[in-house]
């Protein structure tokens, strides 16, 4: 009663000034009131309190079995009835309700009442790691790209024995297509291969040509292939023809009026927008876009010139990422950009970019478009920013380049930019070089093989570095956690089994109208076959090994007891010399005349006796014959 009485006391002392009219209702009614005024809420307490509340209720779960030293403390449960009495005082909410927090806990409550980001129970005992330490860790690993190449792994495709001079592969990652030196364009399907990583296809899509380029379209149903020639091919997914260049007039002088190049084609790339347009370039000195609906002629032509106006070869050539402007890269050096819609006067020239007479192996722009990466045959690599572009922004040299398409590529994050060294013979191994986009710094690199390394390809999706090299090798580097499908599905699958040759007995002859007795069995397939074969004693035999030496068991040796094998085997050991025909024949003439067999015994009776002329006393032996003395 008197705690109620308290109560109440309280509670008309902390109620606010009454208006006139509830003292007459209190006056008339005889009550004081109609119940306690509504109270304000404070939504960050009433966030705060419960925050507490969380964190002592696991701590009465954790404390129940908490061990101090050698000593268990239990921790007692909150009583509550006590609760009723924190109503009264407002100040109370600030304070702690429970049993006191144990010491190890004392640091660990502290910082949360510092910080009011942590919400939840505390961290068990033991643990000396913080959520904000794993934070810090994935900021550093962000921060720091070379924690995201893909190298952990890798698997090897075997091309061939030659240079792999094209890579490809389609915008999804399911099939990657690689070209060589020895002509070949095979086609590796990751989801259909296995761990014996065997092309599914091989063919020579430009006969005896080298293949310079391979490149999926942006929808990745056809795929461009650049070679030796001056007709570049457009293929299916599956190796088919779909297009063919025209081949353009030799004999014309101004290339912009022929209908296509008249030399050996360099490189060729899509469209990075347009699914039916892509571009080549060539020894005639131009570069040509072409739409893949006409195939008679090409699109537009683009003519690079050197100072003075005079024809140079474009290498290379690429689109930047919106497809808005072309580069060529060009045999004197030069980096010449062109507006798309606008063929006659270039965009942005560079005149020096290069050494002259070197050959630019490749160009390529970064994902934001606004840096150009340019590889030369000068043994070096620059960057370019295409909005101030008379100088490089960073470069580096003393990257050997021994082919004219030796690929640089950007990371997918665009914060590093990668390309392959070359090698000689036996005289070290090719390396993938890292470089930070930045600050240009070597930061990362991969030995490959012992040869050179000319094409690299690290495509967005899978996060997967495909490396071509110059003994034949196509390398995938990925990394079981960061990478995705790609080389990860053909490595889980095993071996398929080889199966044995199946071959057909006899000749099937279908007669579906025949007469039963006529109509012969169906047969069955030849594994079904080979197993019910298995089964007859005879036929599962196992013939026996021809006898060597003599004769024994009833069975002559190898070489046979037949007249023809005695011939042959006398004849491998004559050793007579027929060489000259006619000594061959008259070796025998001294013992067929004094000892006739064949021939003499047959006509002794019927042989005529051989007349000769004898020769007159008179006549001398040389002596010239009257007749051939008479004239005619």
């Amino acid at each position: 009663m008197e705690s109620n009485t308290v109560n109440k006391a309280l509670t008309s002392f902390t109620a606010t000034s009454k208006t006139s009219d509830d003292g007459d209702i209190a006056s008339v009614m005889g009550f004081s009131g109609f119940g306690k005024k509504a109270r304000t809420f404070d939504l960050d307490a009433i966030f705060e309190q419960t925050r507490r509340t969380a964190i002592e209720r696991s701590q009465r779960v954790i404390g129940k079995c908490f061990i101090t030293g050698n000593v268990i403390t239990l921790l007692s449960s909150h009583d509550d009835d006590s609760s009723s009495d924190s109503g009264s005082d407002s100040d109370s909410d600030s304070e702690l309700i429970g049993p006191p927090v144990p010491p190890q806990h004392a640091a660990q409550q502290g910082d949360d009442d510092d910080d009011d980001e942590h919400v939840g129970p505390p961290l068990p005992p033991g643990y000396t790691g913080s959520t904000a330490h794993s934070d810090d860790d994935d900021d550093e690993e962000g921060e720091n790209p070379v924690k995201k190449i893909p190298d952990t792994h890798e698997i090897t495709l075997q091309h061939g024995t030659k240079t792999v001079s094209a890579l490809g592969l389609d915008p999804s990652g399911a099939r990657l297509v690689s070209g060589g030196y020895d002509y070949d364009v095979r086609f590796w399907d990751f989801a259909g291969m296995d761990q014996a990583l065997q092309a599914f296809r091989s063919l020579q899509p430009c006969e005896c040509h080298q293949i310079k380029a391979l490149q999926y379209s942006i929808t990745g149903d056809v795929m461009l292939v650049v070679s030796g020639n001056a007709q570049a091919k457009v293929l299916d997914r599956d190796g088919f023809s779909v297009m063919e260049c025209v081949k353009g007039d030799q004999y014309i002088v101004d290339m912009a009026n022929t209908k296509g190049h008249t030399a050996m084609l360099n490189c060729g790339c899509w469209h990075p927008k347009i699914k039916e347009e892509f571009m080549t370039c060539s020894n005639d000195g131009t570069v040509r876009t072409w739409d893949l609906n006409s195939e008679k002629k090409h699109k537009s032509v683009f003519k690079p010139r050197s100072f003075q106006g005079k024809k140079v070869i474009p290498t290379c050539c690429t689109y930047s990422r919106d497809g808005k402007l072309i580069a060529a890269g060009c045999q004197d050096g030069t980096i010449q950009i062109w507006d798309r819609n606008l063929s006659v006067h270039t965009r942005f020239h560079c005149r020096q970019a290069h050494t002259p007479g070197s050959d630019t192996s490749c160009l390529s722009f970064s994902y934001d478009g606004t840096m150009l990466a340019s590889r030369g045959g000068d043994d070096t690599l620059k960057m370019w920013d295409i909005r101030n572009f008379r100088k490089p922004v960073n470069g580096v040299s003393g990257l050997t380049n021994y082919f004219s398409m030796t690929d640089c590529c950007f990371s997918p994050d665009d914060k590093l930019l990668v390309t392959g060294t070359s090698v000689k013979k036996d005289e070290g191994n090719g390396k993938l070089v890292f470089f930070d986009r930045i600050s240009f710094q070597r930061v990362y690199e991969i030995d490959v093989t012992n040869a050179s390394v000319v094409r690299c390809l690290w495509h967005p999706k899978l996060n997967q570095i495909m490396v071509g090299t110059g003994n034949g090798l196509v390398k995938v580097y990925y990394d079981p956690v960061k990478s995705h499908r790609g080389a990860k599905l053909c490595v889980v699958k095993s071996k398929r089994k080889e199966k044995h040759a199946e071959a057909l007995t006899q000749d099937y002859i279908i007669t579906p109208h025949a007469l039963p007795m006529f109509r012969e069995a169906r047969q069955r397939s030849t594994r079904k076959q080979l197993e019910k074969d298995r089964l007859d004693p005879k036929k599962s035999h196992k013939p026996e090994p021809p006898v060597s030496g003599p004769g024994r068991g009833g069975r002559v040796a190898a070489h046979g007891g037949t007249l023809s094998s005695f011939i042959v085997k006398n004849i491998a050991l004559d050793k007579t010399d027929d060489s000259n025909p006619r000594e061959a024949i008259l070796r025998h003439a001294k013992e067929a005349s004094e000892n006739p067999y064949w021939i003499a015994p047959a006509y002794t009776e019927t042989q005529p006796e051989p007349v000769f002329a004898e020769e007159s006393e008179d006549e001398e032996p040389d002596q010239e014959p009257e007749w051939k003395k008479r004239k005619i």
